[in-house]
């Protein structure tokens, strides 16, 4: 006897996974923009003096390298999510609920003089990349939390277990009509 579960869609699920394929298209945009239109050297070095750094001709080519990867690990992370538009495995839930957490604490997690400079090098346009992929991944977070616990599970299924159905040895699981 063998007993199975089931995930079937509500009418929450593709509502959510299109949610999230389409966030994740802004983020990635967003996140793209940011790590390599807005973050250099320049931008890093004047954060680095407003904060009062000792050095920051010296060290600011080493700390945009690192802001890069980083930015380039959540563009992956994003863009990962444009797969919820296709598909719902549970792995693909866990990895856009993580990078949109990580994500969603940039407001707290970028220093206030990172702002600053953004805003002095390149205006008020400077500062909504981020804005706009953190505020969202947040946003995005306590969407997928709240789905999680209602439904409680990933993608707002609905699990059905299938009842235990005996099984003859060396038979298959299709079912065969009668001939007649």
């Amino acid at each position: 006897m063998s007993t199975g579960t089931q995930w079937i869609a509500t009418p929450a699920t593709k509502k959510l996974q299109i949610t999230v394929g389409v966030c994740s298209v802004v983020f990635t945009i967003g996140t793209t923009v940011q790590n390599f239109v807005i973050i250099n050297t320049e931008l890093v070095e004047m954060m680095m003096r407003t904060s009062g750094s000792a050095d920051p001709t010296a060290s600011a080519p080493g700390f945009t390298l690192g802001l890069r990867i980083v930015g380039c690990l959540y563009i992956l992370g994003n863009a990962a999510g444009i797969l919820a538009l296709r598909s719902r495995p549970r792995a693909l839930w866990w990895i856009v609920l993580a990078v949109n957490c990580t994500q969603g604490l940039g407001f707290w997690a970028i220093p206030p003089s990172m702002w600053d400079a953004a805003t002095n090098l390149y205006g008020t346009w400077a500062i909504v990349p981020s804005a706009v992929t953190d505020g969202g991944a947040l946003l995005l977070t306590v969407t997928m939390v709240l789905a999680m616990a209602k439904y409680r599970t990933a993608w707002a299924q609905q699990r059905t277990v299938t009842p235990a159905v005996p099984q003859v040895p060396g038979s298959s699981n299709v079912t065969r009509g009668s001939r007649g």
